[in-house]
C-alpha cells in the first residue's frame, strides 16, 4: 500500500501525565489555624449582642438656647399676592401665516422602469401609495419613485420613517414643484 492509512496507524505517543504532588502540610496547617481562630472569634462575640427586648437608650440633645432666649418671628407680608390679580398680560394676536409649501418624498431614480415599479411595489406593502414619474434630462430618461404631495414636513418625515422600516433608506424630502 502506497497510501498511508491514518485510521489504522492509531494515535501518536500518549502524553505522560505528571504524578499528583502530595498536598503541602504547611498550607493545611495554616488553613486549620485560620478556621479555628475564626470560630473562637465568633464564640467570644456571641454573648456581646444586645437584647432584642431591652429598650434602646437614646441620648438627650440639650439645646443651647431655651424658648425664652429665641427671637420673636416677624410676620412677613408679600405684595405680589395682592397686586397680581390686577395685572393683565396683553398678547399680540397676529396669526402665523399658513405655510403654502408642500413636500415631496423621492425614494429612488432609475434608468429602467421595471426597477422603479419594483420599489413602488415595496412601498405599497407598507401601506403608502407611490408613483413612478418619468423625467427627461440632459443625460437621458429617468424613472423617479415619489410619494406626495405632503402638506407639512412632519407628514413627509412620518412617511420616510415608515418606509425606512422596510429597508429603503434612500428617501429624500424635497419641495413640491408642479
Amino acid at each position: 500500500m502506497s497510501q498511508k492509512d491514518y485510521v489504522k496507524r492509531g494515535r501518536g505517543p500518549s502524553k505522560k501525565v505528571p504524578p499528583k504532588k502530595p498536598m503541602p502540610w504547611v498550607s493545611v496547617v495554616i488553613a486549620l489555624v485560620l478556621i479555628m481562630g475564626f470560630i473562637a472569634f465568633l464564640w467570644q462575640i456571641k454573648d456581646n449582642a444586645p437584647d432584642a427586648e431591652a429598650p434602646v437608650k437614646v441620648p438627650e440633645i440639650v439645646s443651647p438656647q431655651t424658648e425664652e432666649e429665641l427671637p420673636e418671628l416677624v410676620e412677613e407680608e408679600w405684595d405680589f399676592i395682592k397686586t397680581l390679580p390686577g395685572y393683565e398680560v396683553e398678547i399680540d394676536e397676529t396669526e402665523r401665516p399658513v405655510s403654502t409649501k408642500r413636500y415631496l418624498l423621492q425614494c429612488g431614480s432609475f434608468r429602467q422602469e421595471a426597477r422603479a415599479e419594483e420599489m413602488r411595489a415595496q412601498i405599497a406593502f407598507v401601506g403608502l401609495e407611490a408613483a413612478v414619474r418619468p423625467s427627461d434630462g440632459s443625460n437621458g430618461r429617468w424613472y423617479r419613485v415619489v410619494l406626495g404631495p405632503f402638506d407639512s414636513k412632519r407628514d413627509a418625515e412620518r412617511g420616510r420613517h415608515t418606509i425606512r422600516d422596510t429597508g429603503i433608506r434612500t428617501c429624500q424630502i424635497r419641495y413640491w414643484t408642479t
